[in-house]
């Protein structure tokens, strides 16, 4: 399961409203993915989703709703991500979504990857 702060769902539905006004389309949800990526070797990936959830239930997605935010995780992904909860922090000047992912052992020093 994947879960969000209350501060990451007014951001990801702020923005999944603007999208619905421009695409006009009722499918739209928060993709999570993990890639290879960096120094450590996996890296968090969050993009748009329009695909309907029938289509994504077909081809083995796991969704989840919390704080009225459609979360959609391939399965392979689900492995890495399963548990973690996003947020959203505004540290100064610098803000954007972090992950806190009880199955991360460790980070990059850059913060880029993490490992399992």
């Amino acid at each position: 399961m994947i879960t969000v702060t209350d501060t990451a769902a007014k951001k990801i539905l702020s923005y999944l409203d603007k999208r619905e006004g421009e695409l006009g389309s009722e499918g739209l949800g928060l993709r999570i993915r993990v890639k290879a990526t960096g120094c450590t070797g996996f890296g968090y990936v969050m993009e748009e989703e329009t695909k309907s959830s029938v289509i994504c239930r077909g081809l083995g997605d796991s969704i989840f709703h919390d704080k009225m935010v459609p979360i959609i995780v391939d399965p392979k992904s689900l492995a890495f991500v399963d548990g973690t909860e996003i947020d959203y922090k505004v540290e100064g000047l610098n803000e954007g979504f972090e992950f806190n992912n009880p199955q991360e052992k460790g980070k990059c020093g850059c913060g880029e990857s993490f490992r399992v």
